[in-house]
């Protein structure tokens, strides 16, 4: 038995407390059809007295709510004190999932027994699933985990949580016990995985054990109270196909990207946050050879590869004592020892952007990589920008000639007003004019209205323009594609 401390049985443990009073239902004396009531005026007051009763009723039902939840309340924080003071944690976590839930089901069902607390066997269920939840997953959060329409988790506090559902920020009825059940969550969380969330370092990346990235930040820094912030991965990947089905992008521009994914074209995936990079950089690899050596690197794994030969790296912060700490430009760095064929970096956003483009230039032809930008053009200007952060005191001509020569193609995604995520832009770089980036749009979104249900009416149109890297897909054998792709736009 896991419940009941050095071998005591909960009997000793628990003291007799009295039950929890319920509230008696009120009676109240039905007027009889033979003697309507009468009104001070003589009219038949039949109406009143059926409309006072149905006011009566309703108040009645509202009390009776009240104080079922009250009661719940109270019993839930009996059980859970209970519980907490006479499991045995130890013998608990030696038990495999469902074996730990069970015996968890047992002592709750035991305490509410001892205590004779007034629960329903339904009641008594789910107070024990969230006794199971806090001791042995993740809490409130379990439920919303488990939800397959749930894209992120945004929680700002104990008392406030936010989903976004296709697209919209809905706020739900989840709430947390107080400040330190959040904390003791986050902290399950990111222990997980060798990271830690306390005073001394309020801030952590870190990621659930399906991929899911979850960002927490506590007080200090967090003045309302702890806050959490999970970007789910869905279950079933998504892929080129069911992008297509969702519409956001054409048949067309599905085939090009395609190419692009195949025949080794460096890649940036350019967008804002939460308007679908890693979901599109995930489509990409894809498409990537089987035999083709991949290395990611990322501050917390969260790209779902396919290919049988991926090894994945991920970024270290610096321990108590303030050492130990291992940037994104470290794992690039070492990665290039590695023997890549392709280097995939999760977002790049300092100045590890002047080593992916060293990589690029110097024969890891196919890397990829996001960055966070409203468009192409902005994109390249804030991979000048991170490479400055590098104090390389490199010319700004030199960098926009590396950034010519090394990126080939930015594929813009982004999350319109009204939820949707829809590819922009894919446009090529096309090299240099003066100290100038050139670049050609191959495709572009265009907004044409909105429907009487508030949906954006679009239409991601092809500029007629042959892609420069045409000569390297038909060296990979996917011209056909790109054909193909430029074909659709006009038939």
């Amino acid at each position: 038995m896991a419940f009941g401390k050095k071998g005591q049985s909960s009997e000793h443990h628990v003291p007799h407390a009295p039950a929890v009073p319920v509230p008696q239902p009120q009676h109240h004396h039905p007027v009889t059809p033979d003697h309507p009531p009468v009104s001070s005026s003589g009219i038949d007051a039949g109406f009143l007295n059926n409309e006072a009763e149905e006011i009566h009723t309703t108040s009645n039902a509202a009390d009776n709510d009240s104080m079922t939840v009250l009661r719940l309340q109270r019993a839930r924080a009996r059980v859970w004190s209970d519980l907490r003071d006479g499991i045995d944690l130890k013998a608990l976590a030696r038990m495999d999932g469902k074996a730990a839930r069970e015996e968890v089901k047992t002592a709750v069902e035991e305490i509410a027994r001892f205590r004779n607390l007034d629960l329903t066997p339904s009641e008594m269920a789910q107070i024990a699933k969230e006794c199971g939840d806090d001791m042995l997953g993740y809490g409130p959060l379990e439920i919303l985990l488990a939800e397959d329409g749930i894209a992120d988790i945004m929680i700002n506090g104990p008392d406030t949580v936010y989903v976004e559902r296709k697209g919209k920020i809905q706020k739900t009825d989840i709430k947390f016990r107080d400040n330190q059940h959040l904390v003791t969550i986050c902290q399950r969380i990111v222990g997980a995985i060798g990271r830690r969330v306390d005073e001394s370092s309020p801030i952590c990346d870190a990621r659930l054990p399906d991929g899911s990235r979850v960002n927490a930040i506590i007080p200090p820094l967090a003045v309302d109270g702890a806050c959490m912030t999970i970007r789910k991965f869905a279950k079933d990947k998504l892929t080129l196909e069911k992008l297509l089905e969702f519409g956001a992008m054409t048949p067309s521009c599905g085939k090009l990207i395609m190419a692009i994914g195949r025949c080794r074209t460096n890649v940036l995936v350019s967008g804002g946050t939460g308007s679908g990079k890693t979901t599109m950089l995930n489509c990409l690899t894809r498409y990537i050879e089987a035999g083709e050596r991949i290395i990611t690197c990322e501050d917390a794994c969260e790209l779902q590869l396919q290919q049988p030969h991926v090894v994945r790296l991920e970024t270290r912060p610096a321990n108590l004592e303030g050492v130990g700490e291992v940037t994104m430009r470290d794992l690039i760095k070492n990665c290039l020892r590695m023997r890549p064929e392709r280097i995939i970096v999760g977002e790049v956003r300092g100045p590890e952007a002047f080593d992916l483009l060293q990589a690029m230039n110097t024969g890891h032809d196919g890397s990829m990589g996001t960055v966070h930008a409203n468009n192409p053009r902005e994109a390249l200007s804030r991979m000048e920008n991170m490479i400055a952060m590098g104090n390389l005191n490199i010319p700004q001509s030199a960098v926009r000639e590396q950034i010519a020569s090394a990126v080939n193609v930015i594929i813009q995604v982004q999350r319109l007003r009204d939820g949707s995520r829809k590819v922009t832009h894919v446009t090529e770089i096309t090299g240099m004019e003066g100290e100038v980036v050139t670049m050609q749009d191959l495709f572009i979104l265009d907004i044409l209205g909105e429907d009487e249900n508030g949906k954006l009416i679009t239409k991601l149109r092809s500029t007629g323009m042959r892609p420069k890297f045409y000569d390297k897909a038909r060296a990979f054998g996917v011209e056909q594609l790109v054909l193909d792709a430029m074909e659709e736009s006009y038939g």
